[in-house]
């Protein structure tokens, strides 16, 4: 693998990619949707279409994806965006794709006039948690309990920052 992976605006040609690279790395560890079964939904949405995404390559390859959006459609709640997805395939963790993303999202957000940056990640998933942490956010609250995966109550996080 490169070095350095390379982060750009999808387009309408990666959606199958996408798609994919979604499925394979269903978790409960990080979703509390049940494991999409065929036919598949289609990647993109009337909410989220390829403008909302970034994607890492790594060697030419799609290795991961982070959705960025509004947190809610409020004029009030405009100065903020939120993470609403991200994936990083399997065999690219550990090869910085994750913090890329993450800085290129935070750059995005700035370029778009945003002030802050929030996201949620479920109490179990330490990984991502402790990436999260070391890229400037922090709890800001902790809904317990929230959700039953795998016969366990998870814990909801809110996590944020100022841009």
């Amino acid at each position: 693998m490169s070095a350095a992976p390379r982060i750009r605006t999808a387009t309408l040609a990666d959606e199958d990619a996408l798609g994919r690279l979604d499925r394979d790395t269903w978790s409960t560890l990080h979703a509390v949707a049940p494991r999409p079964q065929p036919p598949y939904e289609p990647f993109y949405s009337e909410r989220f279409g390829p403008r909302d995404h970034l994607v890492a390559e790594l060697d030419g390859r799609l290795v991961g994806y982070l959705r960025l959006g509004f947190p809610t459609p409020l004029a009030c709640n405009a100065h903020v965006r939120q993470i609403l997805g991200f994936v990083v395939a399997e065999e690219a963790r550990g090869a910085g794709v994750g913090r890329a993303l993450l800085r290129a999202a935070r750059e995005e957000a700035v370029r778009q006039g945003a002030r802050r940056i929030t996201l949620r990640v479920l109490g179990h998933n330490a990984p991502a948690r402790g990436l999260y942490e070391s890229e400037g956010f922090v709890v800001e609250g902790i809904m317990p309990g929230e959700f039953l995966l795998d016969g366990e109550y998870v814990d909801d996080v809110l996590m944020g920052r100022t841009l």
